[in-house]
């Protein structure tokens, strides 16, 4: 796993928090709408990967996206494999 830096560490700890239904890395959510990381990661090719439009799109705070996408490159391995599980189920 890589390490955050001082900045991403703070945004992750303002606005990211563990789902507590779900409480596994894939299942992290932003703290004020319960909106989850992956489907915020999942999106970002559809928008060009524009942090901004996420946010605009998702009515979040840009700040709380760039959190979403620094936690995610901490656990990138299991929110793609939630993404991966996402896309299977919605081609049955």
């Amino acid at each position: 796993m890589k390490r955050a830096g001082k900045h991403e560490r703070e945004l992750i700890d303002r606005w990211i928090e563990q789902n507590p239904r779900k409480p596994w890395e894939a299942e992290a959510r932003i703290v004020t709408t319960g909106t989850s990381v992956w489907a915020l990661v999942g999106y970002s090719p559809a928008v060009d990967d524009d942090l901004g439009r996420i946010a605009a799109d998702y009515g979040l705070p840009e700040e709380a996206v760039q959190a979403a996408f620094a936690y995610y490159r901490l656990h990138r391995q299991a929110i793609d494999c939630r993404l991966a599980e996402n896309a299977a189920y919605s081609a049955l």
